[in-house]
Formats: structure tokens, sequence, C-alpha cells
């Protein structure tokens, strides 16, 4: 399985984005999609999380109403899409996919199967 991630770039604050994460291998829609982050000098964290039907989502305060996860199964393609971008959303983009988690509580942690490789995005102020 391997995934790669797409899309990022330099925005100004206020801005949007929108990076896309292709997987390829078994099938797609049987994993959990996860996007995390990770700023210069700080820890990888947890974005938020896309269930396996695409039909529930669930994020982290910090980006929550500004970001939406979305996928098509058919493309085998998992979307982060960021609106209102603030300085403070600037890192490396990793996609991630898990299939053996169940249930919400089990997204934010790191222990996704596969990663991709990330993709950089810069919000200028």
């Amino acid at each position: 399985v391997q995934l790669q991630a797409s899309g990022g770039g330099l925005v100004q604050a206020g801005g949007s984005l929108r990076v896309t994460c292709v997987v390829s291998g078994r099938a797609f829609s049987m994993y959990v999609m996860g996007w995390f982050r990770q700023a210069p000098g700080k820890e990888r964290e947890f974005v938020g999380a896309v269930a396996r039907n695409g039909g529930f989502a669930s994020y982290a305060d910090s980006v929550s109403g500004r970001f939406t996860i979305s996928r098509d199964n058919a493309k085998n393609t998992v979307y982060l899409q960021m609106n209102n971008l603030k300085p403070e959303d600037t890192g490396v983009y990793y996609c991630a996919a898990d299939s053996s988690k169940y249930g919400s509580d089990s997204y934010p942690h790191a222990d996704y199967e596969y990663w991709g490789q990330g993709t950089e995005v810069t919000v200028s102020s």
C-alpha cells in the first residue's frame, strides 16, 4: 500500500488550499483515512480523519469548522480542504491509512498502518 500526498504550497493567511492523498494497493474502502501535520520543531499532531464510507469525519479542535475531510472511494483518494488558513497551520501534512481502527476515539492515535510522504503547507501572515 502506497500513499501519495500532494497539493501543498504557499498561501496567505485567510486563504484556502486543498491537499490530496491517493492510495494504491489494497481496497481503499477498507481504510480509515487520517491527516496529521508536523510544524517545524514540533511533534506530529492529529488534524482529522474520515470513516471508511466517508459518512463521518472527526477533527482536532484547532481546525474544526475550517477544515473538511472527504473521500472518493472510486478514485482511491482522500481530500483535506483547508479554509481560513492561519500561520499556525504551517507544517508538513501527512495522510495515513489504517484497516483496523473502529470508532472515532481511535482516529487521533497515530498508530496508522501506512503513511504518505507528506506535503508542505506554508501560510504567510
